[in-house]
Parts: structure tokens; C-alpha cells; sequence
């Protein structure tokens, strides 16, 4: 009996896994949404174009690569 139970423990982990890294997900969705619904949020990403993002993530990303070639 105990045998059979160990075996299907072995099986059932994958489902749990499985399960939890959904459940995760889902609540990461769910959380953005709940940031993104507020009228601040929603204020200041309009206010935000993208040329000016990828301007101010150039200096970081050209130190990242200066890093990862040492």
C-alpha cells in the first residue's frame, strides 16, 4: 500500500507544479491589472512615449554589455 502511495506522490507532483506556476501567473496578471485600472497609472503611461524609454535605458544596457564581456 505504501508503495502505490509513494508512486502516486511522484506523479501528483507535477499537477502541483504545474498548478502553481499558473496560479502564479494568474496572479501576476491580475495584479497588473489592478495597478494599470487606476487613473494615475493610467496618466502617466500616456504621458510616457517609447523613444524616450529606450533613451534612458541606452547608458544601462551599454554598461551591462561592457560588464558581461569582462
Amino acid at each position: 500500500m505504501s508503495m502505490e502511495l509513494q508512486q502516486m506522490n511522484g506523479q501528483d507532483t507535477e499537477g502541483r507544479d504545474t498548478l502553481y506556476l499558473l496560479g502564479g501567473a494568474a496572479m501576476i496578471v491580475f495584479g497588473a491589472g489592478l495597478i494599470l485600472s487606476t487613473p494615475v497609472m493610467r496618466r502617466y503611461l500616456g504621458q510616457m512615449n517609447v523613444g524616450s524609454l529606450v533613451q534612458a535605458a541606452m547608458p544601462d544596457f551599454e554598461r551591462y554589455l561592457k560588464l558581461r564581456s569582462m
